[in-house]
């Protein structure tokens, strides 16, 4: 299945892009798509411990089974004040 992942604030920058689909199997988890975006573009590598990953509009945690049509994002920790 194709997965679309999005990349918003600076991951934008580090990656090159805005999106891109990537394909996965149909047991793919979402921890592993986040390897295969991290191999594919290794500068988001240095931020895996406090990237922030959703699926459609909720937060998932990686060991989240991945279902046709999903749509991830990806983006740095939220800081405001």
């Amino acid at each position: 299945m194709r997965i679309k992942v999005t990349f918003y604030s600076y991951f934008r920058e580090l990656a090159g892009t805005e999106t891109v689909s990537l394909d996965c199997t149909e047991s793919c988890l979402l921890g592993e798509l986040v390897t295969q975006v991290q191999d594919r573009f290794p500068k988001l590598k240095s931020m895996d411990r406090s990237t922030l990953i959703a699926v459609g509009l909720e937060y998932q945690d990686r060991s989240y089974s991945l279902q046709p049509g999903d749509e991830v994002s990806l983006f740095p920790p939220v800081q405001g004040g």
